[in-house]
Order: C-alpha cells, then sequence, then structure tokens
C-alpha cells in the first residue's frame, strides 16, 4: 500500500471492438445474475440490449447515496430500451428483434416465457439458432421449479450458509450476490459454448438452463463426497481450514488485519523459522499438516503472538521476504491506494454523466490478442429506444407506439426513471 496514490481515471472508448463484435445478445434478465453473465459479453464486445419496463431494471433501485451503483457496473457497455411487457404490441417487437439475434437471456419463472408467447419453441421457430440462456432459482424441473427464488435462497440451500462463519454462532450468509454472480459466470461460459457449436460446429441453437442452487453447489467441492465418507457434517471454523493449518486471520500490533495460509509442509517450516520457532518442526504435535490440524488452537496461538507483536507493514515485509504466503486484510478504503490495484489496473475510474467518476473493476480477463474494453457507461432507462426500434418498425409507427405509452425514451438529466 502506498499514501498519496489514487485511482486511474480513464475515458471511455467507444471506437473499441472487441472479439464478440457482431454478436447480439437480448437481455431480458432482472437485477444481478444476468446482468452479471451479459457484462462478460458486453465487456468483450457483444451489442448486449437490455430491454427493461418502463420502471427499469430492478438492479437500478440498489442505490447508495441516491446513486445507481451496482447498475452502473454490472450494466456497462450495454444498450437499454425501456417497453411495457404487457403490452402485445411490445412482445412483437421482441419477437421481431429475435429473427436477428443470437442469444436471449432471460430470468423470469418458468413458465412466464410460455404464457407471454416467448417460449423456446415459438423463439426457435423465428431463429433455429438462437442461443436462450434461462436463469431461475430452482430451474425448470424438479419440484421447486415454481417456486419464487432468490440468491439469498440458495445460499442457504446449498449448504454454503451452513459452513459460513463460527461454530458457536449463526450460519452466515455472505454480503454479496454470490448465487447470482457465480450463476452469471457460468451462464457466461456455457452460453460461449453454445455459440461455438452453432458457429463453428453448424449446430442448432438451444436452451442452457441455470438455476441459482446449481451454481453453488459447483462451488463447494467434494462437501457432499466428504459427507457420505465420512459422516460428518463439515463444521464452521470462521477463517480456520478443515484442510490446511496454519491458515487464518491475524491481528498485528497497530490492529489491522493480516491473512496467512502455510498450506504446504515447506511454506509451514519456513514461517515456524522465522517466527523462531525452529522447534515446531520436529515437535510430534506440528510435524506434519494432519497433527497441526489436531492442535489448531495452539498453533494459532503461537504464530498469532508473533504477528501481534509487529505491526501489519513489519509483519508484510518480513515474511515477503521469507516468501511466505500472507497479505493485507483490506476494505474498500484500502484499495484505492494499493500499488497492485493502480499499477495493474484491477480498479479504475471512469466518467460518468452523474457524479463526474466512478470506479469499478475492469475486465477481469486479460487477453493479449483480443482484450475487452470500457466502450460505454451504463445506459439511462431507454437511452437507445428509438435508436434500435424506429428502424426496426418505421418512423410513424414508432411515434404511434412511444406516444401511446407502450414504450420509454431516454428521460431528460433531471427525471428520476423510477
Amino acid at each position: 500500500m502506498t499514501d498519496g496514490k489514487t485511482l486511474r481515471q480513464k475515458p471511455w472508448r467507444p471506437e473499441a471492438s472487441g472479439p464478440l463484435s457482431g454478436v447480439r445478445v437480448i437481455d431480458l434478465s432482472r437485477v444481478a445474475a444476468g446482468n452479471m453473465l451479459s457484462m462478460q459479453l458486453a465487456d468483450f464486445g457483444a451489442d448486449v440490449i437490455k430491454f427493461e419496463p418502463l420502471t427499469g431494471d430492478t438492479l437500478r433501485a440498489m442505490r447508495i447515496e441516491g446513486v445507481e451503483t451496482y447498475w452502473k457496473v454490472y450494466a456497462r457497455n450495454k444498450r437499454s430500451v425501456a417497453l411495457d411487457f404487457r403490452r402485445p404490441e411490445c412482445l412483437d417487437l421482441i419477437r421481431r428483434m429475435v429473427a436477428d439475434a443470437d442469444a436471449l437471456i432471460e430470468n423470469f419463472r418458468p413458465g412466464v416465457m410460455e404464457r407471454m408467447g416467448l417460449g423456446p419453441e415459438a423463439l426457435h421457430a423465428i431463429n433455429p439458432k438462437l442461443v436462450i440462456g434461462r436463469i431461475s432459482g430452482w430451474g425448470h424441473s424438479g419440484p421447486y421449479r415454481h417456486k419464487p427464488g432468490f440468491g439469498t435462497l440458495a445460499e442457504g440451500y446449498s449448504g454454503f450458509a451452513a459452513i459460513s462463519g463460527f461454530g458457536d454462532r449463526e450460519p452466515l450468509l455472505p454480503a454479496i450476490f454470490l448465487a447470482d454472480m457465480t450463476t452469471g459466470l457460468h451462464g457466461a461460459y456455457a452460453l460461449m459454448v453454445a455459440l461455438w457449436h452453432v458457429r463453428v460446429n453448424g449446430g442448432a441453437g438451444q436452451v442452457i438452463e441455470l438455476s441459482l442452487l446449481d451454481s453453488l453447489l459447483s462451488i463447494l467441492g467434494p462437501l457432499a463426497a466428504n459427507h457420505k465418507l465420512t459422516g460428518k457434517v463439515k463444521p464452521r471454523t470462521g477463517s480456520r481450514s478443515t484442510t490446511n493449518c496454519p491458515r487464518n486471520v491475524y491481528q498485528t500490533s497497530d490492529g489491522k488485519w493480516m491473512a496467512l495460509s502455510a498450506s504446504t509442509q515447506r511454506t509451514a517450516e519456513r514461517l515456524f523459522r522465522v517466527i523462531g520457532r525452529e522447534d515446531m518442526i520436529t515437535d510430534p504435535r506440528f510435524e506434519s499438516n494432519s497433527a497441526r490440524l489436531r492442535h489448531v488452537e495452539e498453533v494459532d496461538r503461537i504464530v498469532g503472538g508473533f504477528i501481534r507483536s509487529q505491526t501489519l507493514a513489519e509483519n508484510l515485509e518480513l515474511f515477503d521476504r521469507e516468501e511466505i504466503t500472507v497479505g493485507p486484510v483490506y476494505d474498500s478504503s484500502d484499495l484505492a491506494h494499493d500499488d497492485y490495484i493502480i499499477e495493474r489496473e484491477a480498479l479504475v475510474e471512469y466518467e460518468d454523466p452523474e457524479v463526474g467518476f466512478i470506479p469499478m473493476h475492469a475486465v477481469t480477463a486479460r487477453m493479449s490478442a483480443t482484450p475487452g474494453a470500457m466502450r460505454r457507461p451504463a445506459p439511462a432507462v431507454g437511452e437507445h429506444t428509438r435508436e434500435i426500434f424506429e428502424p426496426l418498425m418505421g418512423a410513424q409507427a414508432y411515434r404511434d407506439l412511444l406516444a401511446s405509452g407502450a414504450l420509454l425514451e431516454k428521460p431528460s438529466p433531471d427525471c428520476d426513471p423510477d
């Protein structure tokens, strides 16, 4: 961490292209999972068109100090049209757009798209090569398929909350949209596999079914297998690991925190030498990882005691020099001044018409030949309604539908879209 440095500021690059240039995605989804999915595609050049209700995507309602921060991050690089999903004329506009689209994303409760006349059979009758991504809490099969599902429910149901937190406290839900974000990442990968099948293999379009619960189960590793083999339920151990020791967060003399993981035997032995406890290398209680796990309280007492004797900076300098895997526990106020974050441009401030500049994560995958780009800020509700629909319908038909209240164009800057 370096005092005085701050995040770099950059303009958007509307002229930038990307490897997915020419791919058109219709995004009918709401809130987080679908927006995470389509953002991955938009960052690499896909033309993602957000079909929003007249009141805007629900993600817009998640405001901090009146600013749509979640929307600004997850709707970047996209275009927005706003329409009344209850009007047959608007549903017909979706069908007309499907004819030239490569993919469609939706997260309505199972059965809703079919009742709207937009089920997979109807859409594939219009465009047989269309890839359809369907996101729901519980999937389109099984006894819970018609239940409403939010990420919180999946995070509890999956077993994730049961292993999170401390054993003498309540189960812990994540502080972020974990189920939604995981589903969005799975969905982006699956959609690209399906597009490869269409474009490279000459195959037909297909339906990708994604459930928030399935996505979370995929990141829990061998949790079910371990239970079957041992008959034991994985306990809540806070920041400790049940497979490696030492591994925890430790407080320093200046009241800050650092994370340490000595997950290999060589690293653990180097750690013991550095803290002046070389005797632990041959002590039967600490000489192997399995032995250390059985005596984790004592290991943490010894390691934590050494770390508490020095400041965070002193600990980091010492352990980094000895190649022991440690790192600071940062909060959001630390990130904007950290050398890694600044120099790698992991977070960058981009121009924003509302707040001047706003920080957000960069395109995550760094590709040498086909990089992604930050082309445009998140759109206002209906910012591109005219741009997209008028050429499709003709000027007079567009004006008539707009006048009827079925469509919404970009509001004036002083208009609250909600």
